[in-house]
């Protein structure tokens, strides 16, 4: 191996050197606050698990986003989490067992086999809440509020659109008509891909309901401002769990627009449509393909623990929100002097109490103040110690 190998680091892992670790770290303590203020706990998954127990449930649609490694106690095979979202479903059914909702957060890395875009990263500093225990609009509506606060905090919420959609839609349209499981993953796969071509082939080699299939064929294309729900009632009218959905989507939007948010609807959004069961949500920036945050409703989520309660949450890689700050280091007081000497040491020990960030000295060493990051210094004068500038 030569020099240059010796730190290279793989493609999707990366080093966060001091000045953008300030930044993550102010955005992480910042925003665990934040939630605190909300009413939300903070909880610590495990970072590794069996990977029957880490791939069950909704965490099936993560297989091939798992790092796979054999327990060298027991010869099993465990997984690095890639995501934490079902492994707090699971905290909240099977460990916690409240009858009240319960309001979590969690603040971590995460670990996956790919990125989730192209030169993205495959260990994202995961951040989020999950809401158990509450299927109403209210709770959609908080974890969005939170979610936005989150932004707020990264001083990007001005600049936010808000992608909204509802899965609710796609599923009512496939429970109007009798397709194989292999037809219906096809199906979410064009879907995801907007191949219309690809579209109206599907549905013209299939003898589908009439008004199943025009529905199915305009479904992604319904997306833009607040008359394109207008247009997706006229669509969906005889879809009774469409129009429900159609509803759900209707109050949101009243409540975000009165906030003065800027929404974009998406109605043949299916983000996570094996996990999501309701509203999907998520935040873009100008010119970016991949959102800052994003989240939704999923209601099944705990019933492989045995107990199944509503759910919704957001979560966001904090190392992309905090990529557009930069936080300057504390100024510093250099020290010149040595631990050794008790009176010396008494004088760093109390500017430290008083928040003071003081660096020694260190004999022999070269202490450039510059470079550690110190306007001032501590020195020894004829009445004691003082602090003056450089």
């Amino acid at each position: 191996m030569n020099q240059e190998e010796q730190w290279l680091l793989p493609d999707g892992v990366e080093e966060v050197l001091p000045g953008r670790a300030r930044a993550i770290e102010q955005l992480r303590r910042q925003a665990l606050d934040l939630f605190q203020r909300w009413g939300y706990e903070l909880v610590f998954p495990p970072l590794i698990e069996f990977l029957e127990s880490l791939l069950n449930g909704a965490g099936r649609d993560l297989e091939r986003e798992t790092f796979k490694i054999t327990d060298q106690l027991t010869g099993r095979l465990m997984g690095v989490r890639a995501d934490m979202t079902p492994q707090v479903a699971r905290m909240d059914a099977h460990s916690l067992r409240r009858n009240a909702p319960s309001r979590l957060c969690y603040c971590s890395t995460a670990m996956r086999t790919r990125p989730a875009q192209a030169g993205g990263t495959r260990l994202p500093y995961q951040l989020g809440v999950e809401l158990f225990g509450h299927a109403g609009a209210d709770s959609d509506l908080e974890v969005i509020s939170v979610m936005l606060d989150t932004l707020a905090l990264a001083g990007v919420e001005q600049q936010v659109v808000l992608d909204l959609g509802h899965v609710g839609l796609f599923r009512a349209l496939l429970d109007s008509v009798s397709l194989s499981e292999a037809d219906q993953n096809a199906l979410e796969a064009i879907y995801v891909r907007k191949a219309k071509v690809e579209l109206d082939t599907f549905l013209a080699e299939r003898d589908l309901p009439a008004a199943s299939a025009r529905a199915l064929a305009q479904l992604p294309w319904l997306a833009g401002g607040a008359a394109v729900l207008t247009d997706a009632r006229t669509l969906l009218a005889e879809f009774p769990d469409a129009l429900t959905a159609l509803d759900e989507l209707q109050l949101l939007l009243d409540v975000l627009h009165a906030r003065g948010i800027q929404v974009h609807l998406d109605l043949g959004e299916l983000r996570g449509y094996h996990y999501h069961t309701g509203c999907v949500f998520a935040a873009y920036l100008p010119g970016e393909s991949e959102p800052v945050a994003k989240g939704g409703r999923y209601d099944h989520i705990g019933e492989v623990f045995g107990r199944a309660r509503p759910a919704t949450g957001f979560s966001a890689d904090l190392k992309m929100l905090a990529a557009r700050q930069q936080v300057a280091a504390a100024p510093g007081i250099l020290a010149r002097g040595s631990l050794q000497d008790s009176e010396f040491a008494g004088q760093v020990a109390s500017l430290r109490q008083a928040g003071e960030r003081v660096v020694l000295a260190l004999p022999g060493a070269d202490n450039d103040a510059a470079e550690l990051g110190c306007d001032r210094q501590l020195v020894a004068t004829a009445d004691g110690w003082s602090v003056t500038a450089l």
